[in-house]
């Protein structure tokens, strides 16, 4: 064989996910699973019930249209008016995807050619700077530092050059829950304006804001025509097995994107894209009742953290906490999560992983509260006997 290496060098250091890495460590070791960000207990059982329905009806069992079928695209388009009074066409400017990871996946393919830039938060979640490199795109950070994990805005417009082609968005932003406001969002919005820029937007974690408001930039002057808008049902209705996810944009926007999803997954999900048109239209109360008992939970397992003697940052949104190991006198969080599961029996994620600068988030360990109760009360328990 060739000694050339097997990998695409644009891949080079990008092997096995760290989710996965740690969930297999968890199974390995019997440990509690804070680390990768799925939920213990299924969504509701109306919405379980209809995915049911409709392979019974035989609807989705066969290929879907590729756009996605016509009602959960309806359905998305609705949701978009009744949340935020933002109109999209479910013929021209929605497209459902296998979730949002290959969302973001067929946009960059899509949008960028090679050597464009990219300016994205720091840390990234994971898949961005994988689908950054696969497009030959150079992704450029943007480094929100603890204990507020704010944009520096001066920095972003600095960073801004002839070869720019898009800001990728993440709000609320997993890992560090930061929620954009509604005036770094305007700044935001203006410096795509003048730079002719697009605008990619993770909004993903859009009804688990727990202190101020899920904005969508493309609300603002001058975004709706740019602005590639990127969802998913699977953290809003806790059934992140679907895969159901979509983009919102202008019209030729989605054509393009769809011309590169189309060659990734074709179709995917088909009864369950169904399924989803009905989850979307539950009623508010579903929403309010969701994020509330989340808020809980933040809470929850945030007094159980501070309890055991981390340093822990408050997030704004998502269902991650992140989190400081320098009390315990600990400077390296990927070698500190790969052996909590025998210290304590809990598993957690490195925030270092997420950066291009590993030193930015050195320390920084992220706990997800999407559990049971009683499983992030042991959980708590057990992180304990890091102070003993």
């Amino acid at each position: 064989m060739s000694s050339r290496p097997l990998l695409n060098s644009r891949l080079s250091g990008m092997g096995t996910t760290i989710f996965a890495e740690m969930s297999a460590l968890a199974v390995r070791t019997g440990a509690i699973n804070l680390g990768q960000g799925f939920p213990d207990t299924d969504g509701p059982e109306e919405i379980r019930e209809a995915a049911v329905r409709a392979l019974r009806e035989g609807k989705g069992n066969q290929y879907p249209p590729g756009p996605g079928v016509p009602e959960l695209r309806a359905a998305i388009s609705d949701h978009q008016r009744r949340f935020y009074d933002l109109s999209f066409d479910p013929d021209t400017e929605v497209l459902v995807t296998a979730g949002a990871t290959e969302a973001i996946a067929a946009t960059m393919l899509a949008l960028l050619e090679p050597g464009d830039e990219v300016i994205a938060f720091e840390p990234f979640y994971d898949s961005y700077a994988a689908c950054i490199a696969m497009a030959g795109a150079k992704r450029v950070p943007l480094t929100l530092r603890a204990p507020s994990f704010r944009p520096e805005l001066d920095e972003l417009r600095s960073k801004i050059t002839p070869r720019t082609r898009l800001l990728l968005l993440n709000t609320p932003h997993n890992p560090t829950g930061m929620v954009l406001t509604a005036e770094e969002q305007r700044t935001i919005a203006a410096l795509a304006v003048e730079h002719d820029l697009l605008v990619v937007t993770d909004e993903v974690y859009e009804h688990l804001v727990y202190e101020g408001a899920h904005r969508p930039i493309a609300a603002l002057p001058g975004m709706r025509e740019r602005t590639v808008s990127i969802s998913s049902a699977g953290k809003t209705f806790s059934f992140t097995g679907w895969k159901v996810g979509w983009v919102m944009a202008d019209g030729p926007i989605v054509s393009a994107v769809r011309t590169a999803k189309q060659y990734l997954t074709y179709v995917s999900a088909g009864p369950f894209q169904y399924a989803i048109a009905e989850a979307l239209r539950l009623p508010d109360a579903y929403f309010v009742g969701f994020r509330a008992d989340l808020r809980r939970k933040r809470d929850l397992l945030g007094d159980g953290l501070r309890a055991a003697g981390f340093e822990v940052y408050q997030p704004q949104g998502t269902y991650f906490i992140t989190t400081d190991i320098t009390p315990f006198g600990e400077k390296d969080a990927y070698a500190f999560c790969r052996t909590l599961p025998e210290r304590c029996g809990v598993v957690a994620i490195p925030n270092s992983v997420f950066y291009d600068d590993p030193d930015a988030g050195r320390s920084q360990v992220r706990f997800t509260f999407c559990k049971r109760d009683d499983v992030l009360d042991d959980a708590a328990s057990r992180l304990r006997h890091l102070a003993s």
